[in-house]
């Protein structure tokens, strides 16, 4: 895709982003929100702004302060701490927008590998925490400076390690620095002709280290792969020392490495490059647009199309409320050509599917031919490629719509699975109805929107985003209740507690139940080895060890 100018490097504490690129909600879809959950139909009287970031003197001894600062630029400057005090979920920006963060006490920018090794030397000497840090778009606690029973906690910021290192054009792949972001790396790329194709909704922020620490899947991982598929090898610094994972195309010397690596979210070490799969830049993209009377017709006709071999690089099933939704809130002109296509097909509403095929131009006017079929079969009605397109050029604005609703009195939340295709409906009906139960507040009822947005030959995933009127007297509590409901469906129904979000400290309860005690021994006597002295990341994906005479 093209590039245009980078955003910068440092997203806005209290949101997402830059706060220049908030596009106020327009009085329409104020007036839906009122009638839909009891928003207030008018911008809330503005809340007092937070205090400003005061943090408590630093636990860093001075001795270990200059044993940092010998490998890496450190600082103690107060919005920068703020800024690496945590992630975007909306559990940490309205704690950030309530002055109740904890911050590091100091975020630490190493140069390069060799740095991060004698960091994680001085950090394990003098008892401090590491956080690793990257873009910092964690929605599930992943990078909460959490010190654990630590002296102190630092946030170990990549941004410097973030340099394309090779470029192997004959075998299609590259190596990079794990603090590289996704943008920073296409344009790296456009001039030798080639793309990553890793395009998660994180994409303008999120880096190369965070995507593999979390096992990322992207807006176009249908066609490309997630980002574990695209992982040739990957450099590990621990406190132990380096451990680099992979070579080759294909190995079958023992257990495969990458595994203990990728999804690992810092617990084990410092992620500091990669080399990775890439492919020519496509020579034709082409989206659209088409609609489903149900949701079930849907899901049939995506999974025909996968399990013939015919899935497009993109896909994106809407429900009913998410496609309603996308009718009443949007400004652009997207509603008028979606409503107008929509009402020429006999179709008021029903559910929008989006697709995106990418490729060798021939290859995909065969691809989209085949597809048609299937989808025409399944009762799918094409509205066509504005559609598709207007969705592409808006696909990384959703985050700063979600600033406006909380601004405006919305809570404002997402959680993910994935399972089985004979149990998606099933799945479906049961997170909405959990999801249901915790949000109403008085007679409002919540708005809750689901998505199926990547898809398998054995079944897919489902992401449901929730709106409600936020609970002013407990809006922390409002999201936790709700969402531990959710999850407890999902684990009992056998679906994975994460798709793509990753464990962090969200999760963290559940995931005993996905891979059993044995699986959470395992994890434990990797950290072990690798971190016996516990700095690393604490508190997150690794439950803590039973006191003696328990069990897991």
């Amino acid at each position: 895709m093209p590039i245009g100018p980078l955003p910068p490097r440092d997203m806005d504490p209290l949101g997402w982003g830059e706060p220049s690129r908030r596009t106020p909600l327009p009085p329409h879809a104020k007036r839906w929100l009122h009638r839909e959950i009891g928003l207030p139909d008018r911008r809330p009287v503005p809340a007092d702004p937070p205090p400003a970031p005061n943090p408590p003197a630093s636990r860093i001894p001075a001795e270990a302060r200059a044993a940092l600062a010998e490998h890496a630029e450190v600082s103690e400057d107060p919005v920068t701490l703020l800024r690496h005090a945590g992630g975007k979920s909306y559990l940490d920006l309205t704690r950030r927008r309530r002055g109740e963060s904890d911050l590091p006490d100091a975020v630490v920018i190493p140069p390069d590998h060799v740095a991060v090794l004698a960091i994680l030397g001085v950090c394990a000497d003098h008892d401090i925490a590491v956080v690793p840090f990257g873009g910092g778009t964690s929605v599930v606690g992943g990078v909460a400076p959490l010190r654990g029973p630590h002296a102190a906690v630092i946030a170990l910021d990549l941004r410097r390690i973030a340099d394309l290192t090779h470029v192997d054009p004959e075998s299609l792949t590259i190596t990079a620095g794990a603090g590289m972001r996704g943008p920073e790396l296409e344009r790296a790329l456009a001039p030798y002709g080639l793309t990553l194709g890793h395009y998660p909704q994180s994409w303008e922020y999120a880096t190369l280290g965070g995507y593999a620490a979390t096992r990322s899947a992207g807006q176009a991982s249908t066609g490309y792969g997630r980002f574990d598929d695209m992982v040739v090898s990957v450099q590990l610094a621990t406190p132990k020392g380096t451990l680099v994972a992979g070579r080759a195309p294909a190995s079958s010397t023992g257990p495969d490495l990458r595994g203990l690596i990728l999804g690992s979210e810092g617990v084990f070490g410092v992620i500091t490059e990669l080399t990775l799969r890439v492919r020519p830049i496509p020579e034709a993209t082409y989206d659209e647009g088409w609609s489903f009377r149900t949701f079930e017709a849907g899901l049939t006709a995506l999974r025909r199309l996968v399990q013939a071999g015919l899935a497009p690089d993109i896909t994106r099933l809407s429900d009913p409320d998410e496609t309603r939704a996308t009718l009443a809130l949007s400004g652009n002109g997207k509603t008028r050509i979606l409503r107008g296509l929509l009402s020429a097909r006999g179709r008021s509403g029903g559910c929008l599917l989006i697709l995106g095929w990418e490729g060798e131009r021939t290859m995909v006017r065969d691809r989209r031919a085949a597809a048609t079929a299937i989808l025409r079969a399944a009762d799918g009605a094409r509205l066509g490629s504005a559609v598709g397109e207007a969705w592409r050029r808006g696909r990384f604005e959703t985050a700063y719509l979600r600033d406006e609703l909380l601004d405006a009195g919305a809570m404002v939340e997402t959680l993910e699975t994935a399972t089985a295709w004979a149990d998606v409906p099933g799945l479906y009906d049961a997170v909405r109805t959990a999801l249901l139960t915790d949000l109403r507040t008085g007679d409002a009822r919540p708005l809750l929107m689901g998505h199926v947005s990547h898809i398998y030959p054995t079944g897919a995933s489902l992401y449901f985003t929730a709106v409600a009127s936020r609970d002013t007297g407990d809006p922390l509590g409002q999201w936790i209740r709700a969402k531990s409901r959710a999850t407890e469906v999902i684990a009992a129904a056998r679906a994975v507690i994460s798709h793509h979000h990753a464990v962090g400290t969200d999760h963290l309860p559940w995931i005993t139940e996905e891979i059993g005690p044995l699986g959470v021994r395992i994890l434990r006597a990797i950290k072990n080895e690798l971190d016996p002295d516990g700095i690393l990341n604490p508190g997150k994906l690794i439950p803590a060890e039973e006191k003696p005479g328990h069990s897991e």
